[in-house]
């Protein structure tokens, strides 16, 4: 499986060349140089991916952020180069005259350069705040107007390190939220390597809990660890449980479960929506916090009136959200899935690339009023 993935990232690289290099006809340097940089590209990704597992060093860090910037330039090269392929084989049959290769290559080129500026720049930019009202039926007066702010997918890791973290939390206390959900994707890396740079999450406040699930990256590295270390931080991990808050004579049961990866690596953490609401009372508004959306199709039938997860980034990476949609019933926003209402996160972080192209990082503000 694996030599079948690098033969075909190494052939769609070749792909590129042909287009971008050899057809438009460039002549030396030029040539060599491209491709040069096509195979230096190829190379970096897999040294990224090896690099985790070196000291922290600027040797590690050139080697992930050139990996990644690489990783998010050839989708997107590779993108617009079938685009640039199939509007000349349409242009072949009814235009005037065919489209010169050198014309397509400078248009992919030219299309690419700055939508990877953009991309990095919206990826690194502080979070949207995106204010949603959910009505919740039985919700009581005195909760009717509370505020959840969820985030989610915030992957610290390499390139997003302690002080990307602070400003998450600095934007979150801004909002004075009355409880605080962390769906899951905290880190891309180990307890050991990442504890100083999520340190700031314990700077978070709100007066009715902050609340943390495991997401599926957590357990890359060691999803027991970082349970407990988030908990050492002051949050409350809900690992298949629940808890209920009470404000003025009314209740919610705010419940959590661990990711469907858990279970895979860490029979313990299997995900279990009726484990977590067993014992919840009967009568009392029910919050599941839950990464990935599509459980709630495990959770259709235990009453719940709201889920919050994230995991999609909504796409992150025009335009393959499209693929995220194989996997997941909802991209983002606010859906129904199995009769369940789910507000799924886009991501306040990234993953991989250090790009976002479409869907921009989102906190998510949800005020919930009584139905």
């Amino acid at each position: 499986m694996l030599t079948t993935m690098v033969g075909l990232v190494a052939a769609l690289h070749y792909y590129l060349g042909v287009r971008l290099i050899s057809d438009p006809g460039l002549g030396q340097p030029w040539a060599g140089l491209g491709w040069a940089v096509l195979g230096l590209g190829f190379a970096s990704i897999p040294a990224a991916m090896a690099s985790t597992r070196m000291q922290p060093s600027w040797k590690e860090q050139v080697l992930h952020w050139g990996g990644m910037l690489w990783m998010g330039a050839f989708g997107l090269l590779l993108t617009a180069t079938v685009v640039a392929d199939g509007v000349g084989w349409v242009w072949r049959h009814v235009g005037p005259a065919p489209l010169l290769a050198r014309d397509k290559a400078l248009a992919v080129v030219g299309l690419v350069v700055p939508a990877m500026l953009f991309a990095f720049r919206t990826a690194r930019a502080p979070a949207r705040v995106e204010r949603v009202t959910v009505p919740v039926k039985g919700l009581g007066a005195g909760l009717s107007g509370m505020k959840v702010v969820q985030i989610s997918d915030i992957h610290i890791g390499p390139t997003l390190d302690r002080r990307f973290m602070q400003r998450v939390v600095e934007q979150v206390n801004a909002l004075a939220p009355d409880l605080v959900a962390v769906t899951g994707d905290l880190v891309d890396g180990s307890v050991t390597r990442l504890r100083d740079e999520v340190a700031p999450l314990a700077g978070l406040r709100a007066p009715l809990g902050v609340y943390y699930v495991t997401g599926n990256h957590e357990y890359y590295h060691g999803g027991a660890s970082w349970s407990s270390e988030v908990a050492r931080l002051g949050l409350t991990v809900l690992l298949n449980a629940h808890r209920v808050v009470e404000r003025g004579g009314a209740r919610l049961t705010v419940a959590g479960v661990t990711d469907l990866e858990g279970g895979r690596m860490d029979p313990s953490h299997a995900c279990r929506p009726d484990m977590a609401l067993a014992g919840a009372p009967e009568g009392v508004p029910r919050l599941l916090l839950a990464h990935q959306p599509r459980v709630a199709v495990l959770a259709k039938a235990l009453g719940v009136d709201l889920q919050l997860s994230g995991h999609t980034h909504g796409g992150q990476l025009f335009p393959f959200m499209a693929f995220v949609k194989l996997q997941q019933p909802v991209i983002q926003g606010l859906a129904t899935i199995a009769g369940v209402r789910v507000y799924t996160n886009r991501g306040t972080g990234y993953w991989g690339p250090p790009l976002r192209l479409g869907p921009s990082p989102e906190i998510t503000e949800l005020t919930l009023v009584s139905a």
